[in-house]
């Protein structure tokens, strides 16, 4: 069975949603760009977006082997995240729809 880690991706305090969006919108498309294969690793996004405190957060699956590569490539866009925890894994089932969006690879 895969097991996923959940990497959850904070908004700058106060940041619109729509703002957000574009950001994460912006790092997607160039992880997709110029690392397709750290792109395919990405397994899920949560649909809504959570409160954490005074930020959004978004939520993703990620296979646990592109957890470092991912999180570098966030701090060098500028996109701060929770730190994640490797022994606090999930299964493909847990992120079943409407809740969740699986990526097509």
């Amino acid at each position: 069975m895969d097991e996923y880690l959940c990497l959850t991706l904070l908004a700058r305090p106060s940041e619109s949603e729509a703002d957000f969006k574009a950001r994460l919108s912006t790092f997607w498309t160039s992880v997709l760009r110029t690392k397709p294969d750290d792109f395919e690793k990405v397994y899920a996004e949560a649909v809504a977006f959570e409160r954490h405190a005074d930020r959004l957060g978004r939520r993703y699956l990620i296979e646990a082997g592109v957890a470092d590569a991912l999180c570098e490539s966030l701090a060098k866009a500028g996109l701060e995240f929770q730190p994640l925890d490797p022994d606090d894994l999930y299964s493909k089932y847990e992120a079943a729809p409407p809740d969740w969006f699986w990526i097509e690879h």
